[in-house]
């Protein structure tokens, strides 16, 4: 008994060892290994969270659902989520029939990239679609919270950098490329800097802008009668002076200006009736911009604040609504053709140049073509998923003033 305990006890510290010594030599292996692949285990935080970006980079753990793929640029500040990928074909034999396809089809995806918890209130982005006109190098669709615009010149001057970046003009030139793009309102085109394989500003050329409205009169609640003027640059805005309501576009609470505008475009699309010579589709109210009042032609800066959609705030000088403006100013005689003038954000203060550089006609309106130059900027790339068993995969909306939209 006794000689089968000490055999057991010393067949016990045996196999300990072994044990032991097999441990140290699997450790001694993994070291090895971990130093070939450079991924050893990490003796502080900083190394741990970059052993971590080096091993996972953008991959994501197994999960059931669909994704999506985006570049996120800003022109003065003003967001652009562009889409790789993750959208079914886009039917429609016209981008215009592409957009009411989007709108009537598709919309979930909308939400799911402008919205909580993948985007924001203000987020706004483009969607690259083919075109049916032979000369443009894209077609897009903009989209933004409330749903799908007709012109956005922040996104032209984004896009007009992309395009040329991701290959969608195949012999960029030197000093400068051109890149047609197919919006919804018509072929805007737009001039890239380019030099040394990089670029730059962009400038593009406008649709034909027109004042199709001065000094209307309109009811805005909590405000009375106001007088406005209503142009288009792509897309409809009514301007209004924003000392009217006692504000201060550089100054004012935001939530004041947003208030005021948000109060005259409720006024001005009950009030007024809009029409497009070319397609009805472009007959709606985009938004109002606040202005200084500064619109006699000088070459200090004049700010504006737009506010469009739902309540959106252009963080850029809007690149549509610098595109209105300088039609309305041309139209009121305050600027000649080819006279420069610089647009402020008053959110921002982020500037835009405009210009009219020749006269055209929009059906019976005389319209004019309008030169506007900014720059965009690369914010990242990202990778979206929606995972089918998360309730809010489709985004959520947030209001402050409550109507919550899921």
């Amino acid at each position: 008994m006794e000689c089968f305990v000490l055999c057991s006890i010393q067949t016990a510290r045996w196999h300990s060892v072994f044990l032991s010594i097999s441990l140290l030599l699997i450790t001694y292996l993994m070291t090895l290994q971990r130093g070939n692949t450079g991924h050893g285990e990490c003796e502080r935080t900083e190394d741990c969270r970059a052993t971590i970006g080096t091993e996972m980079e953008t991959q994501l753990p197994p999960h059931e659902g669909d994704e999506l793929s985006v570049v996120d640029m800003h022109t003065g500040g003003e967001p652009l989520r562009v889409i790789l990928s993750g959208y079914p074909e886009v039917k429609g034999d016209s981008v215009l029939a592409k957009r009411r396809y989007v709108r009537e089809h598709l919309d979930h995806l909308r939400r799911a990239l402008m919205y909580e918890p993948r985007g924001h209130y203000d987020m706004y982005g483009a969607l690259i679609v083919d075109s049916e006109l032979p000369e443009a190098d894209l077609g897009v669709l903009f989209m933004h919270n409330e749903g799908y615009s007709t012109m956005c010149g922040h996104a032209v001057i984004a896009l007009g950098r992309f395009a040329v970046d991701y290959k969608l003009v195949k012999e960029p030139q030197s000093l400068e490329t051109q890149v047609n793009i197919h919006c919804p309102c018509g072929l805007v085109k737009a001039f890239v800097e380019y030099s040394g394989g990089r670029t730059g500003g962009v400038r593009f050329l406008s649709v034909p802008a027109f004042a199709f409205a001065t000094d209307v009169t309109v009811t805005v609640e909590g405000f009375g009668d106001v007088t406005v003027d209503i142009s288009y640059g792509g897309a409809f805005y009514a301007f209004v002076n924003a000392q009217r309501f006692g504000l201060d576009v550089t100054k004012s609470r935001t939530r004041d200006l947003v208030d005021a505008a948000t109060a005259v475009t409720n006024a001005v699309k009950s009030q007024v009736k809009l029409h497009h010579p070319t397609s009805d589709d472009l007959a709606f109210l985009y938004g109002t911009i606040l202005t200084d009042g500064n619109d006699d032609y000088s070459t200090d800066p004049t700010a504006n604040v737009c506010v469009f959609a739902e309540a959106q705030v252009d963080r850029s000088p809007t690149g549509s609504g610098v595109t209105a403006r300088v039609a309305l100013q041309y139209h009121k005689g305050l600027i000649q053709l080819n006279q420069t003038r610089t647009f402020q954000s008053g959110a921002t203060g982020s500037r835009f140049t405009g210009k009219a550089v020749e006269e055209t006609k929009c059906g019976d309106f005389k319209a004019v073509v309008v030169e506007v130059a900014g720059r965009a900027f690369y914010s990242g790339v990202s990778r979206f998923v929606q995972e089918a068993d998360d309730n809010l995969t489709h985004g959520f909306l947030l209001n402050l003033d409550g109507g919550h939209k899921f």
